[in-house]
């Protein structure tokens, strides 16, 4: 569930009801927060240097915090001479890149400025970024360390910077066509017109938001301007083992999100599988069981991994549709059907259709392999026809 507190601004209304319909050049600076406290005040006190005097705005910070930070937020909003809403996430669902999408949902400006709340995002770039936005017609302008006046100084020590660098030459790889004008896809710090966000595309996973709104739905015309990434205000790095996982499998979600790389990346799965097919087969064979009985156990085992595997790395955004009993079952016995109906196949093949018994299997092979391809997404991953949206507590503080 999402609570939200609006804090008036100076003029003492709510930030609801003045910013309904935005001034022209307006901007909606979202804040993903996360046991933020000690960075608030400056990071408001910063955006109240450099914002209001250029264009109109307001702040909304997403919450996800298990300290005081809504009430720091509420406290130093008092002295901000623009409306402030705190919108406090009972669950976490998609991580940071999660809570963006939720504060672009509340945006009521045609510009959405995304920025953390660590001060490691200058606020005085903010109206660049919306004029070059406005100057170049742009729908994203994304603040890019890796070009000219740009840097990373404020990435803490060499494996940071090392990470950083290995993950941006890894989704450029990836996703060349779509990341094209784009130097810094990791950046936190960017620019979207609020027309060209469609929220219901989008599945973030991590931090890693911009690289889930260029791959989905990427705005029409992109430009970058320079930043200098600055130091940590106070606090520690979310950074951890966990979310870099967490960023892989966003990696393959987003690599596999078309049918046809799907179909690719069951294939491969599916090669994968032999591997503990032929090690379990190996060892029942070892213990004296018989290779007919071994081979039907063992195969098993390959069915364990790819479902694994598969259920991680090809439909994750697809599992809550059914149970995991469920899934279990049928992915069970579609693969198992796999092999009951391959032999008929092979033999239609060789005595009806006059073919060698080479090419029959192979044939077999890929035509059971596209109906467990099909049969898996139809009947084991179905699509969940509507999602359920949660309505969010308004309340004037």
């Amino acid at each position: 569930m999402t609570h939200e507190y609006t804090v008036p601004g100076e003029l003492g209304e709510p930030a609801v009801e003045t910013a309904e319909v935005a001034e022209p050049g307006a901007v909606t600076i979202v804040v993903p927060t996360f046991n933020e406290s000690a960075n608030i005040r400056q990071l408001l006190r910063q955006i109240t240097e450099s914002v209001p005097s250029r264009l109109p705005c307001e702040v909304v910070f997403v919450d996800d915090s298990t300290d005081d930070t809504p009430q720091v937020i509420h406290e130093a909003a008092k002295d901000c001479p623009f409306p402030v809403t705190v919108l406090h996430r009972d669950e976490p669902v998609g991580g940071l890149g999660g809570a963006v999408v939720e504060g672009m949902k509340a945006a009521t400006s045609e510009w959405i400025v995304v920025m953390d709340g660590d001060c490691q995002h200058p606020p005085s770039l903010v109206p660049e970024l919306v004029a070059t936005g406005e100057r170049s017609n742009a729908g994203l302008v994304v603040a890019s360390r890796y070009i000219k006046g740009g840097s990373r100084a404020g990435l803490a020590g060499s494996y940071r910077v090392a990470v950083s660098r290995g993950a941006t030459w890894l989704t450029k790889a990836l996703f060349p066509r779509r990341l094209h004008g784009i130097s810094d896809p990791m950046s936190g710090f960017f620019a979207i017109r609020r027309s060209a966000v469609t929220a219901e595309v989008l599945q973030p996973l991590g931090y890693k938001i911009l690289l889930e709104l260029a791959v989905r739905s990427r705005p029409r015309g992109v430009t970058e301007i320079p930043f200098v990434f600055q130091d940590r205000f106070a606090g520690e790095s979310k950074s951890s083992a966990q979310e870099g996982l967490r960023f892989l499998r966003h990696l393959a979600g987003l690599r596999t999100a078309s049918p046809v790389a799907r179909m690719v990346g069951f294939g491969l799965i599916g090669v994968t599988g032999f591997v503990p097919n032929l090690l379990a087969l190996w060892m029942l064979t070892r213990l004296g069981m018989h290779y007919v009985p071994a081979e039907i156990i063992a195969n098993q085992f390959g069915v364990a991994w790819n479902f694994l595997l598969i259920e991680h790395l090809l439909f994750r955004d697809r599992r809550r549709h059914r149970r995991l009993w469920d899934r279990i079952g049928r992915f069970g016995l579609l693969a198992n059907a796999d092999l009951v109906l391959r032999i008929p196949l092979i033999a239609l093949f060789v005595h009806r259709l006059g073919m060698g018994a080479l090419s029959a299997t192979a044939l077999a092979l890929v035509t059971t392999f596209v109906l467990r391809f099909v049969g898996t997404e139809a009947l084991v991953y179905l699509p969940r026809r509507g999602r359920g949206s949660g309505t969010a507590a308004r309340r004037a503080v």
